[in-house]
């Protein structure tokens, strides 16, 4: 098909320069579609093809105008004449086989005219599969030709050679014509219709291509600038994946120094804490155990942290898949689009979130102060408990007379650490208070990290189902692509049907093949279409469909076999 519109085209612009050449192009574009047309159609008809067959009145109407052009008008007797009788009648002297075919036309008793002996001495070349034979003998003697064409006729130039070999394809076609009983003297007017609408499509065709090509350009320009605006898109959004990158390494950091500070914090506190009382000491065993508890906490953020990295690592990936799909069709990039939208939400939301943990880790660092802000009072308190230990010791030592006096002032002092105790109780309320919240706090950090989980895995089924769409779509391009290779295929061989099978002339066949029975005129002959031979009806009355044709067509009982056989064994 690409050959044959890279001929037309060119005949079309040669078109533009001479009127002649004109008419040519128009009528070797006729040829091939009237000659491709009752191919086709008469391969599906599936049998012998009568002189009622539109297809058929068509295709000769259209040889009838390619042989008139460029036909010089010779001056009679009586009256100026212009016919392809005299080209045709030069046959029988070129091609001897064709005196039989001069001969019947001439005993025809209904023919009055000569353009009616033209017409039935076509009909006849058809039925004996011969026309593309005769007309090559004919063509090349331009010697002879010249006195009956011009020398920008059809047949003095290159497009009659053309029609000439797309003739051949016609040896195919089984036509039983009664030219007797045909009036081929009178033209129809029906047929002079039927070119001038092949005209019409023709033209159609033309402008329709016309306005193909422009919008593919605007097309493809749109596509371009598409593109480019998604290019810059995915720059952006790569941007802002490092800066967000950055920043989380910069958290991490952060929550690592935190971590190393409170550890050394709580060494110095433990070890302080072990020569203190029981009561302080199990005080202190309870701090500990809050600060393991917010060192898991952070662990348990820095993972999460690093999940949403390797999150991030995978929506890299998802895009430069995305990337390459592009370049595949408009729809594709607007459902790109959307997703990239998306999952720039997704990272504005990662990064509010990260901003609030942020936030939570300063609270807790502020928690974390005061705690230590109280144990430093503690510790002061306990420091002065033992100043004043050691001051009643040395009271006790140096006045013991003095019992009244410090009893006195023993009193006074329990009264004082009653205080003291009770202030220190009112301070581990408060702490077990703080831990609740602490407690609250962290669940609802819990309910946060499992929502970003479930976020995170319909992100993973996002991108898996738009991996699995992109395999669909590569498919279903790949069997386009078969599809478009085997129609192209079929045409081909259409056209190439003739030269490539090996087709037994009728005089040859005077019996069958298969059952040696003598044809006559109630016994006819018949091609098979896949080995070329003649058979008769009752050998060879099976189809199948062949490389060649699609359609089922004619062939021998052996060929059935044969060819029955072949797709039983390929068949798995």
């Amino acid at each position: 098909m690409n050959n044959y519109w890279t001929v037309f085209f060119s005949h079309f612009f040669k078109a533009a320069k001479d009127p002649t050449a004109v008419e040519r192009a128009n009528l070797l574009n006729m040829a091939k579609l009237s000659i491709k047309g009752l191919i086709e159609s008469a391969l599906s008809f599936g049998r012998t093809l009568d002189s009622d067959y539109p297809p058929l009145q068509q295709f000769f109407v259209v040889m009838e105008h390619c042989l008139k052009h460029g036909l010089k008008v010779k001056k009679s007797f009586l009256s100026y004449n212009k016919t392809i009788w005299g080209p045709l009648e030069l046959v029988e002297k070129l091609y001897p086989e064709a005196e039989e075919i001069a001969a019947s036309v001439r005993d025809l008793p209904g023919l009055k005219t000569s353009l009616g002996r033209a017409r039935a001495w076509l009909r006849l070349a058809l039925m004996q599969k011969k026309m593309a034979d005769y007309l090559r003998c004919l063509i090349f003697r331009k010697d002879l030709l010249s006195e009956f064409y011009e020398n920008h006729a059809l047949m003095m130039e290159e497009e009659g050679v053309v029609i000439v070999g797309l003739l051949v394809g016609l040896n195919v076609i089984d036509a039983n014509l009664c030219v007797k009983g045909e009036d081929l003297d009178s033209q129809v007017s029906g047929y002079i219709n039927y070119v001038e609408e092949l005209n019409r499509q023709l033209n159609s065709t033309v402008g329709g291509l016309h306005t193909r090509v422009d919008s593919l350009e605007k097309s493809n320009t749109k596509l371009i600038e598409e593109l480019a605006i998604a290019k810059n898109n995915i720059i952006k959004l790569q941007e802002e994946n490092h800066h967000l990158r950055s920043e989380n390494t910069l958290i991490l950091m952060k929550t690592q120094r935190h971590l190393e500070v409170n550890k050394v914090d709580t060494d110095a506190e433990l070890q302080t804490y072990k020569h203190s009382r029981q009561s302080l000491d199990e005080m202190y065993n309870e701090a500990h155990r809050q600060l393991r508890e917010e060192s898991q906490l952070r662990q348990d953020i820095e993972n999460e942290l690093m999940v949403q990295v390797g999150m991030k690592h995978e929506i890299e990936l998802a895009m430069k898949l995305l990337e390459k799909d592009i370049h595949e069709k408009q729809d594709t990039l607007i459902s790109l689009r959307q997703q990239l939208e998306e999952v720039k939400a997704i990272n504005v939301e990662m990064y509010q979130k990260i901003k609030v943990s942020d936030e939570d880790m300063k609270e807790k660092n502020e928690i974390i102060g005061r705690l230590e802000d109280k144990t430093n009072q503690i510790n002061t308190t306990m420091k002065q408990l033992e100043q004043r230990l050691q001051q009643t010791e040395k009271s006790q030592t140096e006045a013991e007379s003095e019992d009244k006096k410090f009893k006195q002032d023993y009193m006074s002092k329990s009264e004082s650490l009653q205080k003291e105790i009770t202030q220190k109780e009112k301070q581990v309320c408060q702490l077990e208070t703080d831990l609740k919240i602490e407690k609250e706090w962290r669940q609802t950090m819990e309910e946060d990290l499992r929502k970003e989980k479930e976020m995170a895995s319909s992100l993973k089924t996002e991108t898996q189902q738009i991996i699995t769409l992109k395999k669909e779509f590569l498919k279903l391009q790949e069997k386009n692509k078969q599809l478009r290779n085997l129609c192209h295929d079929q045409e081909e061989a259409l056209q190439e049907l003739a030269g490539k099978l090996i087709w037994l002339k009728d005089k040859d066949a005077t019996h069958c093949k298969l059952c040696e029975a003598e044809f006559s005129l109630s016994r006819r002959k018949h091609h098979c279409r896949n080995c070329g031979e003649i058979f008769c009806n009752a050998c060879s009355d099976n189809e199948l469909p062949l490389p060649s044709s699609p359609k089922p067509v004619r062939v021998c009982d052996t060929c059935h076999a044969l060819l029955i056989q072949r797709c039983s064994s390929n068949v798995p």
